[in-house]
């Protein structure tokens, strides 16, 4: 691997082999078109120190660096107490809790995880925009990552995009799952144009859900999901149309006196680091009110 560990705002690669171009190098790197134009637009793509032409023919050893500059965050920093997985100077992972907004709507201005996080990088003297690489719905908790530099989101997001990235969920269904395991493979589209609600349809994008039982109960099934495709409210169409909704899902199924959101929990992801490229696994425990509802379903 060319590149080099270095520190928040610059990212160094070493050349390893002559003949290719600073562009044709940061392209075979893994920097997007995007990304490369952006950073040469503004000078910021440096070989052995200085500024040079996108054309510029690379030798064995020479040093190609990009800066990431600062940036404001125009969210409204709010302290609101977030559950920090792990940290490096590419990466914010959270155990992003139920009932959390992730995102300022017109109606979520306030109380939303975005102001947590503005909040924190100001604390923390991050100068950065907040970046989400996954995202999960407002009632869904679990893992969350939060690129601190387009370079990081930009690695991170091409992960999610080339089905690289393993996503595992902790589900709890109606009903008793018969097989022990299983993979969907239906397509999910809009119910309607205008409805949020999805459907498996033949007019959908490709949707490739698999789950394992975990243990079975009298009236519901406890799940280890992972999806091989990221779609909206994939586990939630697909366990619906299997037959054994999720608890508490009011969307597709109906509410639960026991849980006041659909039991589904992304407890576990595992990726690479946007720099080193070395393989690294994210865990979130079991949220209280899913562990309460399991324990309901076992107490009978």
């Amino acid at each position: 691997m060319n590149l080099l560990m270095n520190n928040q705002d610059v990212i160094i690669f070493k050349v390893e082999a002559e003949g290719e171009s600073l562009e044709e190098f940061l392209l075979d790197n893994k920097i997007s078109g995007r990304l490369f134009r952006r950073l040469y637009r503004v000078r910021n793509i440096f070989v052995n120190g200085e500024f040079k032409r996108k054309d510029r023919s690379l030798k064995k050893g020479d040093i190609v660096s990009i800066k990431i500059e600062d940036e404001e965050e125009n969210i409204l920093p709010e302290p609101i107490p977030l559950e920090i997985i792990y940290e490096d100077m590419d990466l914010l992972v959270l155990n992003k809790q139920p009932f959390m907004v992730v995102h300022q709507t017109k109606s979520h201005q306030k109380n939303t995880l975005s102001n947590g996080i503005s909040y924190y990088f100001k604390t923390k003297e991050i100068n950065r925009k907040i970046r989400f690489v996954n995202r999960l719905d407002m009632d869904t908790s679990g893992i969350l990552l939060v690129a601190k530099s387009p370079f990081a989101h930009q690695q991170m997001a091409l992960q999610f995009e080339n089905n690289e990235v393993v996503k595992r969920y902790i589900v709890v269904v109606a009903g008793i799952v018969k097989k022990d395991q299983d993979i969907i493979d239906l397509p999910i589209g809009r119910e309607e144009e205008k409805s949020i609600k999805k459907t498996v349809t033949n007019k959908g994008k490709e949707a490739i859900t698999k789950y394992k039982v975990i243990e079975r109960y009298k009236e519901a099934s406890l799940l280890d999901v992972q999806i091989l495709t990221g779609r909206s409210h994939q586990i939630r169409v697909h366990l619906n149309h299997m037959g054994h909704p999720i608890i508490g899902d009011t969307l597709y199924y109906k509410s639960s006196k026991y849980i006041k959101r659909q039991a589904l929990h992304s407890h576990y992801l595992k990726a690479k680091l946007p720099r080193s490229k070395e393989d690294i696994e994210f865990k979130a425990p079991i949220p209280n009110d899913i562990q309460k509802l399991i324990d309901h379903f076992k107490s009978y």
